[in-house]
């Protein structure tokens, strides 16, 4: 199945104790399908079926009259779609493994 590279980027409104647990739940259900690579960025290559779970799961966490959330699809991958400056924590896993 096709996979794409998608880039999640949020900001949980965190001036009370829920919207603190909001925004563990929502890095955690990230986890889930990338890895981070900024506190609130994540980086995920997912099939179209995965984007739709990733995308109905985080919107019942966030609270949308507080929270911010943007998912932006890189049509031409990671690789053609991303330029880094700096420290680049992103480990490619479907890259050969060396030991």
């Amino acid at each position: 199945m096709k996979r794409m590279d998608i880039i999640v980027a949020y900001d949980v409104n965190m001036e009370s104790r829920e919207g603190q647990a909001r925004l563990r739940k929502v890095a955690t259900i990230c986890k889930n399908f990338g890895q981070r690579v900024q506190y609130s960025l994540f980086e995920c290559r997912v099939t179209p079926a995965q984007l739709e779970e990733l995308i109905y799961r985080l919107r019942k966490v966030i609270d949308e009259k507080r929270d911010s959330l943007r998912i932006y699809i890189l049509h031409g991958g990671r690789e053609g779609s991303l330029r880094v400056y700096g420290q680049d924590r992103y480990v490619d896993f479907d890259g050969p493994l060396i030991l």
